[in-house]
């Protein structure tokens, strides 16, 4: 039965350990205590709890998130033969397109990149491993989204979807319209929608057994992208999502 109720500390340790995670540099206590609204006794005596543990680490005078959290996090991947599957996959299609593959999962509104494959070619993506994105404006959220029915997608969607370009769908009624064809075509895509330059195309893998609903895309600059590459790299990019789904 769930409960409203949380225990105090651990909001405390989730709030000290989402700053440092979306830091770029070593974070100072007094700033912590400063984003967290934590007391300094309080603070102290958990950012010594957790860098003995080596959730965090002491970094001159401030703070980063520790190796023993990334071997924890790292678990979330490790439970099934998805990472495997992905690399070979991503792997083969490196070799012939010489494009980017990404592998996301949804979580709630948002997606959430667990692995990468990267090309020799350059592309500037705003999507770190265990980054997060708007379901609504990415091609992987889309084709999460297809995945469900629509009643489920108004239910996880929030009431106003925020735009990240000028080209980000906003309007509902606009993204079911493109869930109807993704539902059909088997293919989701979007162009500037989170990068200006950028176009992404992704296909829905499945559900794995842990319940995690997986996709994956390739992304790459519009520079790069006539007709017959674009038709070519849909095609592959639908039928890689099918091989690594069969293995599911």
């Amino acid at each position: 039965m769930s409960s409203p109720y949380e225990v105090p500390a651990l909001r405390r340790i989730h709030d000290i350990l989402d700053v440092l995670a979306h830091a770029q540099a070593p974070v100072r206590a007094t700033a912590i205590g400063e984003i967290t609204g934590l007391s300094r006794s309080t603070l102290y005596l958990m950012l010594d709890s957790l860098e003995r543990r080596g959730w965090i680490e002491k970094r001159a005078d401030g703070y980063i998130v520790g190796v023993t959290l990334f071997e924890l996090g790292s678990a979330y991947v490790r439970h099934d033969r998805l990472q495997d599957v992905f690399r070979q996959e991503a792997a083969a299609f490196v070799a012939k397109h010489n494009e980017v593959v990404q592998l996301a999962v949804l979580d709630g509104a948002e997606v959430v990149y667990i692995a990468r494959e990267d090309a020799s070619r350059p592309v500037r993506l705003v999507s770190d491993l265990g980054s997060r994105l708007p379901a609504h404006c990415c091609a992987l959220g889309k084709a999460l989204l297809a995945s469900l029915p629509d009643d489920e997608v108004n239910a996880v969607l929030p009431r106003q979807l925020t735009a990240v370009t000028a080209r980000t769908l906003t309007r509902k009624t606009d993204l079911l319209a493109a869930l109807v064809s993704i539902r059909r075509t088997g293919l989701a895509q979007e162009r500037e929608e989170v990068t200006a330059g950028l176009a992404c195309f992704a296909a829905f893998v499945g559900v794995t057994a842990l319940g995690k609903r997986v996709a994956v895309s390739t992304s790459l600059p519009l520079e790069r992208l006539d007709a017959r590459r674009e038709k070519r790299l849909a095609i592959a990019v639908v039928e890689m999502a099918h091989r690594i789904g069969k293995t599911l």
